[in-house]
């Protein structure tokens, strides 16, 4: 993967869903797994499968942190206090998440311009739940399409990997 001049995931900010400022560096050290999220979406169902590894992970230092985006179809139009009802409602996601933002093209937040300067243009988000393994170091590590399931042993694998290096 391609790296930036000194520049990790952990140097970003994004406004928390329930409001307030989410800055990555209180992360700083554990391992990050990014996911552009839309509720309207045939992949929405992988929230219970992001639950699940954030569950599973989390006393292993994993961060599963939820971006939701209405850039692909208009898959999230919803505001935030529905996005957060949706999700707690429907699959009881508590792991953290972000308000919406734009995850590609010239708007996408800089977070996820750094995300694919790490990863290379096939790592630019072209639908809803791309994901996006952040090392310990705040690197990309390894980035996953919408068609791979959170729980798949190809994320298990990888998640573990980046873990195990801690």
């Amino acid at each position: 993967m391609a790296r930036n001049s000194g520049e990790t995931a952990f140097d970003f900010s994004l406004q928390k869903l329930t409001g307030g400022e989410l800055k990555l560096k209180a992360f700083a050290g554990k391992p990050l797994l990014i996911v552009n999220t839309a509720s309207k979406c045939g992949f929405t169902p992988q929230y219970a499968g992001l639950e699940e590894i954030w569950k599973s992970y989390k006393k292993s230092g994993l961060v599963v942190l939820g971006v939701p985006s209405n850039d692909f179809a208009g898959q999230e139009p919803g505001t935030e206090k529905e996005i957060a009802a949706f999700c707690e409602t429907n699959y009881g996601v508590d792991f953290p998440m972000a308000s919406k933002v734009h995850v590609s093209g010239s708007r996408a937040h800089p977070l996820f311009k750094f995300l694919v300067s790490e990863g290379g243009f096939l790592a630019a988000p072209r639908w809803n739940f791309y994901k996006y393994l952040v090392d310990r170091d705040g690197h990309l590590k390894e980035w996953f399409s919408s068609f791979t399931s959170p729980t798949s042993s190809r994320v298990k694998r990888a998640v573990e990997s980046v873990i195990a290096k801690g």
